[in-house]
């Protein structure tokens, strides 16, 4: 099952648990806007090539739309809507005033050169200015991009529409973006681990985890895991994955990758199958690279007591349901993974503001909005008596439920 079918799937779930009215069912799920345009560029060789651009836009019921610009050869429609969607559900379960989008541009960034990056980047720019903006839709990087792009985004946006630094997020720091928000998603995994074990009784201290994926999530999220005492077990990336039962030093394992561009070779532990670190013996498993990962064939072998959904859409719901079987607790994405987007509104407000605020404020605010949005999902889990995924799923479709209807929307 893709993401958009395993998403839509939650969502009908989500509303006959609440009982909500067909004709609102209907109109939650269909995207407010979706844009796609051509893109032209000299490349620097002086012929034109053309790539096609694209932005979902998937609902503003409760604020502003919001959500990454990927830039990758396989861009496919029905995931990015499936991704808009599950940004208006990830915003609302962390109670900030956003909507979902996602877009992007169907192009291999390794191909192309800055010069040509930038072209491109303005020129989409140039497509879609009138249908972003600081109060309707706020982009982000995503796959393929990254502060610089954003920081292209923003002075082309600016020429249109005087100077608004918060039309984006994720940008450089000397363009107003936030302290903390590289470590966001990664942080906030570790708070929202933290919740979770706290209700079983347990810390992160002593508890072995599993990373699948070191990019800037996995490597973040095992570093603030280690530094809280967890024993971190196996890592896997792109290279290769490593394994060494009496943990592995992070903090060696980190230099290593960004001298190597990733972890195979590392001394420090004995290289595994990348295809065997999701069902290694370790108590929680953190899944933070693709999705559909963990499915009906590898289920049955995953040995983690605890699954903290760093990706987006790691497990298919026919792992679910075995997982489920098993005893196993899963804490998901839409929840798990929403300290990247959380530590994204903050850098909005202090942009809005004009007034930026030091990291520890950063951090502080997202473990309370991360501390309180956990809460929220169990309240949610005892009113209907369902799991975790469908106390967040639960929640967020009721809050956007609810504003549309405030705000007099429904068909």
């Amino acid at each position: 099952m893709n993401a958009l079918a395993a998403t839509n799937r939650n969502f009908k779930l989500a509303t006959r648990l609440l009982g909500l009215d067909s004709k609102l069912e209907k109109s939650l799920l269909i995207p407010f806007r979706e844009i796609k345009v051509e893109c032209t560029i000299p490349k620097d060789d002086g012929s034109l090539v053309s790539y096609v651009g694209f932005r979902v836009q998937h609902d503003n019921a409760r604020g502003p739309m919001k959500g990454g610009i990927r830039y990758h050869p396989e861009v496919d429609p029905d995931e990015v809507n499936a991704l808009a969607q599950l940004m208006t559900w990830k915003t609302a379960v962390a109670n900030i005033p956003y909507g979902g989008a996602k877009g992007g541009i169907g192009c291999n960034p390794a191909e192309l050169s800055i010069s040509e990056l930038e072209r491109l980047t303005r020129v989409f720019t140039q497509k879609i200015h009138d249908l972003i903006g600081t109060h309707t839709d706020v982009p982000a990087p995503d796959m393929g991009t990254g502060p610089q792009t954003m920081a292209w985004i923003l002075d082309e946006y600016s020429k249109f529409h005087g100077y608004s630094p918060a039309v984006v997020t994720g940008k450089p720091i000397d363009l107003g973006g936030s302290l903390g928000r590289d470590a966001a998603t990664g942080r906030g995994v570790l708070f929202a681990t933290e919740a979770l074990l706290n209700e079983y009784g347990k810390s992160v201290s002593g508890q072995r985890f599993v990373i699948q994926g070191f990019g800037n999530v996995g490597s973040w999220a095992a570093k603030l895991i280690s530094e809280k005492g967890g024993k971190v077990v196996a890592v896997s990336d792109v290279t290769g994955a490593i394994k060494n039962s009496n943990g592995i030093d992070i903090s060696s394992l980190l230099k290593h990758s960004k001298e190597h561009k990733g972890v195979k070779g590392f001394h420090g532990a004995d290289p595994i199958d990348p295809k065997s670190v999701l069902v290694e013996d370790c108590d929680v498993l953190v899944p933070a690279a693709l999705g559909g990962v963990i499915n009906k064939e590898n289920a049955n072998e995953i040995k983690a007591k605890f699954i903290i959904e760093a990706a987006n859409h790691p497990t298919d719901p026919e792992a679910d349901e075995i997982l489920k079987k098993k005893g196993v607790v899963i804490l998901p994405d839409i929840y798990a993974n929403s300290g990247g987007v959380t530590v994204s509104y903050f850098e909005w407000v202090q942009n809005i503001q004009g007034f930026m605020w030091e990291e520890d404020k950063v951090n502080n605010e997202l473990k309370t909005y991360m501390t309180k949005g956990f809460k929220d999902v169990k309240d949610m889990c005892k009113t209907h008596e369902c799991d975790l995924r469908m106390g967040a799923f639960t929640l967020a479709v009721n809050r956007v439920a609810r504003a549309t209807v405030l705000r007099g929307w429904e068909a």
